[in-house]
């Protein structure tokens, strides 16, 4: 129900926008949001879109989380991308509407999952 794209291979400084296009279901009035998991790493939270928008510190005024309900898709446009933000990056859902960051940063919030797209960063 959750289809990522828009990853590639990219220079550090460079831009890209991803995209996290949902079927079959709307999250309208649900919280959505990106993770990422780093090679040979654990998956980590990167911003949520719910009562609020939510960000991890390490992309917070670089990334920009938003959503577009009537194209039923939810971005992630990342500015300023670095080397260390090289990862598979995944959306998630949740028709509960999430209001603290705690909680939006918690994978155990969200119930449905898309596929990852991958994003590399070259130095």
């Amino acid at each position: 129900q959750l289809q990522a794209s828009g990853g590639g291979l990219v220079q550090t400084g460079s831009s890209l926008r991803l995209s996290c296009r949902t079927s079959g279901h709307s999250f309208s009035r649900g919280t959505m949001g990106w993770f990422r998991q780093p090679p040979g790493e654990e998956r980590e939270f990167v911003a949520a879109d719910g009562r609020g928008t939510y960000y991890a510190d390490s992309v917070k005024g670089r990334f920009t989380i938003s959503r577009d309900n009537a194209k039923n898709t939810l971005y992630l446009q990342m500015n300023s991308l670095k080397p260390e933000d090289t990862a598979v990056y995944f959306c998630a859902a949740d028709d509960r509407t999430i209001s603290a960051r705690w909680h939006a940063s918690s994978e155990s919030r969200y119930y449905y999952w898309g596929q990852g797209t991958q994003v590399t960063v070259s130095s």
